[in-house]
């Protein structure tokens, strides 16, 4: 059974019964149903049109679903839009399905796992493990999400920003359960690619692969986490940068500039210097002062105090932190370091100690435990 085959027809199949007038929930049942029947049927009989057998049987579960439902009995004039047997129109809908699942009336998480169920061709379970929730609160989740865009019309406006973020945040779930989120957004973001000529969908591509490149140093053998400057840059992707910093160039090519094209361009400047050394921090602060100006970001002003404090000394950088609020995320952790590099260690480690109390992971916690810990060391030598 070719699962990945499956997975790549899911959203067409959908989108063609949606646009026949089923709800999204009542469709995305239907499909799930049909791909269980193939799964049983395939491997002895074959279709000669997968798409074509897909949409007939999903249209059939549907259906067969609309007349054992008394409340849905309206539907079942339906009946006669059977679509015809014989192959199935070339027509990729999965576009229009990222703009329903992405729409803005869910919560950014209901939006993923949404986007994960009916795009990405996800389990319940799968994406249950992989936000760590048990899969009973992840099913709630997405049914309260497909009731949410069950009456939104399949054909309206969609909102680009809206689809980007989502599959940002999708390749920031992390790698946990046995679905690894970071690569299913990137297969995601591919296919997006390839349904709409938008320089900030390259990217959005660039940047998650230009990330992606340096997963495999990000952690050493132990587990803990590897600050971007100790990692073996020779264990970084260089195809996936190769490929991202291409996308980039592109992208910056047709002087559209946007904010994941902008960090898509400080990403690439982190892997194109052979050494943490040569890292060229004046041109990284010159983005940051772009991607400031289009975001106007708290965050992003807080990862420039870091780049100013590499380029122009940490006196500089603790400068510019002070122009921050300090109740800001990773806050303390910025200032700590800071403080570390202008050689302040007691002050230093005083404030990684506290910057691990906030920390909202356990493994960014443990480093910074770690810190405090190796300058403490220090100053009692």
């Amino acid at each position: 059974m070719n699962e990945a085959l499956l997975r790549s027809l899911t959203p067409s199949v959908l989108a063609v019964l949606v646009r026949r007038g089923a709800d999204f929930a009542a469709a995305e049942d239907a499909v799930q149903d049909a791909l269980v029947e193939a799964v049983r049927v395939w491997p002895a009989d074959p279709p000669r049109d997968a798409k074509g057998w897909l949409i007939t049987v999903a249209w059939r579960k549907f259906l067969d679903a609309t007349r054992a439902d008394a409340a849905r009995r309206r539907r079942e004039g339906l009946v006669d839009e059977e679509p015809p047997p014989g192959p199935a129109p070339a027509v990729d809908d999965t576009l229009q399905l990222y703009f329903l699942c992405a729409h803005p009336s869910l919560t950014p998480s209901s939006a993923v796992a949404l986007t994960l169920r009916a795009v990405g061709g996800l389990t319940t379970r799968q994406i249950a493990q992989a936000y760590l929730v048990p899969e009973a609160t992840m099913a709630q989740r997405i049914s309260r999400a497909k009731r949410t865009v069950s009456s939104v019309r399949f054909d309206q406006p969609g909102d680009v920003a809206t689809v980007l973020r989502v599959l940002y945040l999708v390749f920031n779930e992390g790698y946990s359960g046995d679905v690894d989120l970071a690569t299913e957004a990137i297969r995601l973001t591919r296919q997006l690619v390839a349904a709409i000529d938008h320089p900030e969908v390259a990217g959005l591509l660039a940047l998650i692969l230009l990330h992606h490149a340096r997963r495999a140093a990000r952690t050493a053998p132990d587990g803990s986490l590897v600050p971007l400057a100790e990692q073996d840059r020779g264990r970084w992707d260089t195809e996936s940068i190769a490929e991202g910093v291409e996308i980039l160039q592109s992208a910056l090519a047709r002087d559209r500039l946007g904010e994941y094209q902008a960090q898509a361009a400080i990403a690439a400047l982190h892997a194109d210097a052979p050494t943490a050394e040569e890292t060229d921090w004046v041109q990284i602060v010159e983005w940051y002062d772009e991607l400031a100006r289009l975001t106007d970001s708290p965050v992003v002003r807080l990862n420039r105090a870091v780049a100013v404090g590499e380029a122009d000394g940490p006196r500089a950088g603790l400068a510019a932190l002070a122009a921050l609020d300090d109740s800001l995320p990773r806050h303390t952790a910025v200032a700590a370091y800071l403080h570390e590099r202008d050689g302040d260690l007691t002050t230093a480690a005083r404030l990684y100690a506290e910057a691990a109390h906030k920390a909202p992971n356990l493994a960014e916690r443990d480093h910074l435990t770690r810190q405090a810990a190796r300058l403490n060391a220090r100053r009692c030598r």
